[in-house]
């Protein structure tokens, strides 16, 4: 992923690109043998047993495996499977995310966001999530000139989380916007960071509750960055409601956790790799768990 160089803006920042703070039975058929009349066609009863014997010997083991397993796994006896809250597809298969008309399916919020634990690494302590939205106007997660870029240049979809960091002393609203092709996925971008520094504009935050105000009052660090037809973004702020600093490394390792390693190496790459999780159809719109390229400001 190119990486685009950082810039200052408002009250929000970013991450991979970041700005100054700103304001989802068969059963095994036994061959049965009709003799009907036995005189001549005894001989070939007995032939073709002998032939069944031979290629059972030829065939060994492997075809006892195969009867077996077609058995069991046609036993009357089993209980039917319990379906699970989400569904794989059936059959994986590596899906370009360069353009949306070679990877068509929808994000959905179970798949960003598919818990109220968000770990993003092995032996890292876990993020809260503490809510998650999908919209179809990408308007709802920016303002003024972004929001009209956005909808202007065929972003149809947004999908955003807000978390509380491990440490608890930072808020973050992430998400990721669908646009038509990796093309215009960039140009978003370099747009995006010149209407930041230009105060043409901003990223909204996804507010979850009473003590998640800040998200919306305070200033925030901001990050975004492109892969395939995406955008990935976050922008960060200090749970008490202060500013915070620009070498703030708690904040630049959420921006990093949330847009490199969960969005970028965890929710995309398993999408490029067919490996996706679609929610049942009663799982629709905004949740409240109980509870490329890159721009960094």
């Amino acid at each position: 992923m190119a990486q685009a160089p950082a810039g200052p803006v408002g009250p929000q920042s970013n991450g991979p690109e970041a700005t100054p703070p700103l304001a989802p039975a068969s059963a095994v058929v036994h061959p049965t043998l009709r003799l009907g009349r036995l005189g001549g066609r005894l001989w070939q009863v007995v032939v073709g047993g002998a032939a069944v014997v031979v290629l059972l010997a030829i065939c060994g083991l492997g075809t006892a495996a195969v009867l077996l397993e077609r058995q069991s796994t046609t036993d009357p006896q089993s209980p039917p499977a319990t379906q699970p809250d989400t569904a794989r597809t059936e059959a994986p298969a590596q899906a370009d995310l360069d353009s949306r008309d070679t990877d068509p399916l929808p994000l959905t919020a179970k798949e960003v966001f598919p818990g109220r634990q968000l770990v993003v690494a092995d032996g890292q302590p876990a993020y809260q999530v503490l809510r998650t939205h999908s919209s179809a106007s990408c308007a709802v997660a920016a303002t003024d000139e972004i929001a009209d870029l956005l909808v202007r240049l065929g972003c149809n979809q947004v999908v955003r989380g807000t978390v509380r960091a491990p440490d608890g002393a930072h808020l973050a609203t992430a998400g990721l916007f669908n646009l038509t092709d990796r093309t215009t996925a960039e140009r978003v971008r370099e747009r995006i960071r010149e209407m930041l520094q230009q105060g043409q504009g901003r990223f909204l935050a996804l507010e979850a509750g009473d003590e998640t105000e800040v998200l919306t009052s305070s200033a925030a660090r901001v990050a975004w960055q492109v892969r395939g037809h995406y955008i990935a973004y976050c922008l960060v702020v200090r749970a008490d409601g202060q500013q915070v600093g620009a070498d703030d490394p708690e904040a630049k390792q959420v921006l990093h956790d949330l847009i490199k390693l969960h969005l970028d190496q965890g929710v995309l790459e398993r999408r490029a790799d067919g490996d996706l999780v679609q929610p049942n159809p009663e799982s629709t719109g905004s949740r409240r768990p109980g509870p490329s390229s890159s721009n960094d400001d």
